[in-house]
């Protein structure tokens, strides 16, 4: 049996996201887009560290060589715990200003998924791309108009990569040893006027969980996209979530303040808050960046 859902941390967040999980640690990494910084969590703490960045960041992912590589408005870079210092990497949309990084996470094999969109929200000029342990950027799909939550079933065969915008999670073929996708087919659709499908992650048990923009829930999905469970969330524009704490068995919700007006925040005067809910699945361990 699930436990209630419990804000963890009462953030403000304008648009939070990217939760990661640090086992080595035992803290919850997540952002926040539009004041654009990462923070640490420390269940038992609170906040302990915060690294403010110089413009919009989609999403990060832990480095198997320490610190962290982000994906901001100006392309792929590391980002140093110590010093805060970020080396680029690279931009493949730096002809394109009015488009940025969104939703990402790295594979088994350390490869970094990263899905960008166009400020507009409106026309599919988003993609997908792949950051290799070796510098190259692959492009793995166009169209995309929100590129949103990825993940990968415990076999390793199917990957999974959502578009908000379309109300979509898209299930692929995955080769995980050459990394290419194929034999895109739908694999859940969120119903009109009940919110639009943001983040998700995939349980040990091979469920996805996906956070419902504007639907007030977290939804779980079994393998074959049929939904098995709803976690009803206090807060209208939940936006991602993974399962960690020692077991992996904790559910982490982050969540967005952003654009909502003060009838709205009445209702739900925690958004922007991070919250938490144990479960009785596990989830699978953060894979690294391997570059």
């Amino acid at each position: 049996m699930d436990s209630p859902v419990r804000c963890v941390q009462a953030a403000n967040a304008i648009l939070g996201e990217g939760p990661v999980w640090c086992p080595r640690e035992g803290v919850l990494y997540w952002l926040d887009i539009k004041r654009p910084a990462v923070y640490r969590f420390d269940p038992g703490r609170g906040q302990t560290g915060c690294w403010p960045m110089p413009s919009d960041i989609g999403c990060m992912a832990l480095r198997e060589a320490g610190g962290m590589v982000v994906a901001l408005r100006s392309g792929f870079a590391l980002l140093d715990f110590d010093t805060g210092e970020l080396t680029p990497l690279a931009d493949p949309e730096a002809d394109r200003p009015d488009n940025r990084f969104n939703d990402g996470k790295v594979d088994r094999r350390g490869r970094f998924w990263a899905g960008t969109l166009n400020d507009a929200e409106s026309d599919p000029l988003g993609s997908l791309y792949r950051l290799d342990a070796d510098g190259s950027v692959p492009l793995m799909q166009e169209g995309a108009v929100v590129s949103n939550g990825i993940g990968w079933s415990p076999d390793d065969r199917t990957m999974y990569f959502t578009d908000s915008a379309i109300r979509t999670i898209w299930a692929y073929d995955f080769d995980a040893v050459s990394g290419a996708i194929a034999n895109r087919r739908v694999f859940a659709e969120v119903p009109e006027g009940t919110g639009y499908p943001d983040g998700l992650t995939v349980d040990a048990d091979g469920h996805v969980w996906s956070a419902v923009w504007d639907g007030w829930r977290v939804v779980r999905y079994d393998p074959s996209g049929r939904i098995d469970r709803e976690v009803a969330m206090p807060v209208q524009r939940p936006t991602s979530c993974m399962l960690g704490g020692d077991d992996l068995k904790t559910l982490f919700v982050t969540s967005a303040s952003i654009h909502l007006d003060a009838v709205a925040l009445s209702k739900g005067p925690l958004a922007g808050g991070l919250f938490a809910l144990d479960v009785d699945t596990a989830g699978l361990p953060e894979s690294r960046f391997a570059g």
